[in-house]
């Protein structure tokens, strides 16, 4: 764990000119502990970072033992043209985060994990993503760690739930475009956000 202007973030900060950067870092907490804190880089600068709400205690593990919950919901930032909401990980289990993140105007969720292997995780991970994305109308760009601990599988979802990018278990380099006129068009014909009846999802007892 480092602090984000330690040596490891300074490095990429300094390679990140002219393009955007996103991902997670272990950042100390003070008290012996870190947040799950994931970033997001523009032209070397900062323009988000968000402590991961939701700690996996889940599966025989236990993130809680080492790592501090964070206690704000995540920001959407604009990246290009596209609204951007961060999730991270087992926030994807929840679907109030992103439903939260879509009514906040986000059209892609960023969703960077190290998904642990297991039985029938890699169908989780591919069900919540898709669902993530179908439910919201939005694009979900889904990373996952590759490694012998962690399922890899990384994948984009468009904003109808089609999975237009999809990597396997072993480290790869993917592109994809995000088109604005498919999530208009997602939108115009499945209006779920304006058709939705409940009030907006609020984060229990802690900071919105």
């Amino acid at each position: 764990a480092q602090p984000l202007d330690g040596p490891f973030m300074e490095g990429l900060r300094k390679a990140s000119q002219g393009i955007a950067v996103a991902g997670c870092v272990n950042v100390p907490d003070g008290n012996g502990r870190f947040y799950n804190t994931q970033f997001v880089l523009r032209d070397g600068a900062f323009i988000a970072t968000y402590r991961k709400l939701h700690l996996y205690d889940a599966f025989s593990m236990k993130e809680s033992q080492r790592t501090s919950p964070g206690l704000e919901l995540p920001p959407v930032v604009q990246i290009g043209d596209m609204k951007v909401g961060l999730m991270t990980c087992y926030d994807v289990r929840f679907p109030e985060l992103a439903r939260h993140l879509a009514l906040a105007g986000a059209e892609v969720l960023l969703l960077p994990a190290a998904w642990v292997r297991g039985p029938g995780k890699e169908r989780h991970w591919e069900i919540m993503s898709v669902a993530r994305a179908l439910e919201n109308t939005c694009y979900v760009v889904a990373v996952g760690e590759c490694g012998a601990r962690n399922t890899g599988f990384s994948m984009v979802v468009d904003p109808l739930g089609v999975v237009t990018l999809a990597l396997g278990e072993a480290p790869a380099l993917g592109f994809a475009t995000l088109d604005r006129e498919r999530i208009a068009h997602a939108r115009q014909v499945l209006p779920v956000l304006e058709n939705r009846r409940f009030a907006a999802p609020v984060l229990a007892g802690l900071k919105n």
